[in-house]
């Protein structure tokens, strides 16, 4: 039997064969499998290390806060784990309750990331203002570009596939952005909890650790929509 090329195994029908397409996803779930490891070890960890100034993350984030210049952003609790965020509209932080009342290492560094995020609004910080301004035209395509590049197929209308994938390129294209916001983010963090000695030495490592595992995802989400563009490509050639 002869063997089976490349070229011809990606045009293979579907339902005949497993589609091959699928492979090309492998290492973004391997990543995302990893990363999410990694936040659980690094959090479960450093939650449960006092820092030894023990301050509380919702302390931490309004000494930041202050100092920025911030005083208006409000600080308030949320009820779901892992669920800190900064809410540019509202004005507010958002911060989990293992964050907020923990006087932990993971907790400092989590609540200084999210001051982060408002320093970051504050400065006018050009990826973020990028990221922000391309919301809409990403929330539009992540509805409408998979619907179409399917109808394309199945009708067999090139152009649909094409409008398609134009639009999942968006989406493409805010995960890229939202790396460099998220490591500025962590970068400034770090920084002020060393310079203004909220953590100490090791405990700097510790938060770094945690920060970085988190980082990770966003890693991971970036390369699952690099390779998703990549997938649908090969598709849309199939039977070119």
């Amino acid at each position: 039997e002869r063997k089976i090329r490349i070229e011809e195994w990606l045009k293979m029908p579907y339902g005949y064969y497993i589609d091959p397409t699928f492979l090309i996803l492998i290492p973004a779930v391997i990543l995302s499998f990893i990363a999410q490891m990694m936040v659980n070890s690094a959090f479960n960890k450093y939650k449960r290390v006092r820092s030894l100034n023990g301050y509380t993350g919702e302390q931490v984030a309004r000494m930041m806060l202050n100092e920025a210049g911030l005083q208006g952003i409000s600080i308030e609790r949320c009820e779901r784990s892992l669920g800190d965020h900064y809410d540019p509209r509202s004005g507010v932080i958002r911060l989990s309750p293992e964050v907020y009342n923990g006087s932990t290492i993971a907790a400092a560094g989590i609540a200084a990331h999210e001051v982060g995020h408002a320093i970051q609004y504050q400065q006018e910080y050009s990826p973020l203002i990028i990221r922000n301004a391309i919301v809409p035209a990403v929330n539009f395509s992540s509805s409408f570009s998979w619907v179409l590049f399917f109808a394309g197929i199945l009708f067999s209308f090139k152009p649909l596939v094409t409008i398609g994938i134009f639009l999942f390129s968006a989406t493409v294209i805010f995960q890229l952005i939202t790396l460099p916001v998220e490591f500025n983010a962590s970068s400034r963090a770090l920084g002020i909890l060393n310079s203004r000695g909220i953590l100490y030495g090791d405990e700097v490592d510790g938060a770094k650790k945690v920060l970085r595992a988190a980082a990770l995802t966003y890693v991971a989400a970036a390369l699952m929509a690099v390779l998703q563009l990549v997938r649908l490509i090969l598709i849309s050639r199939r039977d070119d």
